[in-house]
């Protein structure tokens, strides 16, 4: 009797095993599943990334670009450049020349600041340009890099060529609140003054350079934050095509 219902019981699963769903219900049922389920292409992902890019330059631009958005900041404030920033504390060391120099280094520390952030509120044509512009190769290793990964290759890839595309937006930023008005009598004093100050040459800074350099290295640090968010946070994917794509990872 044993042996018989044994039997039966094998037959039973037997029979399941070769039953066979519809071909109609499979695919009805993947109508069900999550979007991160769906196959992501490498096109899908190059997109992604540079969409998400795209949205830490406009965060970045706007930020930095706005009132304070550079004088206010711990992490982005500009010092006067490095070519003369150990000439300040010896200028402050000696009574005459702190009373005549440092309120210029203070004005032109100002006006440093405030042309950066206008450089920055003229940043996000030009570093729009520069991601839809890349060519990104291996996206899905780029989006499974882990944070920061699409800002590293962005900046690996157009950091030079972005910098002479930005500088004329600089020099027009710092022509905008007459940098030279500043910067000329401080140079001329300092070069009067340079043995007092222990230099041997004249000092010859290159104001747009500089401020380019900051302004940019600012930026790229904005978009990494962005992009950061955008992996991490889902409210910050914003369109269908950043949903399905840092939704899949």
């Amino acid at each position: 009797m044993r042996v018989i219902l044994l039997s039966a019981v094998l037959l039973s699963l037997s029979c399941q095993a070769q039953i066979k769903l519809p071909s109609g219900v499979s695919k009805a049922a993947g109508k069900f599943l999550p979007k991160s389920a769906e196959a992501l292409t490498e096109t899908d992902a190059s997109d992604g990334l540079k969409e998400a890019l795209i949205q830490g330059v406009k965060t970045g631009s706007d930020l930095l670009g706005g009132s304070g958005g550079f004088a206010k900041s711990e992490l982005y404030r500009l010092a006067l450049p490095p070519e003369v920033a150990d000439i300040e504390a010896k200028i402050n060391a000696n009574p005459l020349l702190r009373a005549a120099l440092m309120p210029k280094i203070q004005e032109l520390k100002e006006k440093l600041n405030e042309g950066a952030e206008r450089a920055a509120s003229k940043s996000f044509p030009i570093f729009k340009q520069a991601v839809v512009g890349m060519s990104v190769r291996d996206a899905f290793g780029i989006l499974r890099g882990g944070e920061g990964s699409a800002t590293r290759y962005l900046r690996n890839e157009t950091e030079r060529p972005l910098q002479e595309a930005f500088r004329p937006a600089v020099q027009s930023a710092l022509d905008e609140v007459e940098i030279a008005r500043y910067w000329e009598p401080l140079a001329n004093a300092i070069n009067q003054n340079k043995r007092l100050l222990g230099r041997t040459q004249d000092i010859q800074t290159d104001l747009v350079a500089y401020v380019n350099q900051k302004a940019t290295e600012a930026l790229f640090s904005e978009i990494a934050k962005e992009e950061d968010r955008i992996r991490r946070d889902p409210v910050r994917r914003t369109s269908e095509l950043l949903r399905k794509v840092f939704g899949s990872l």
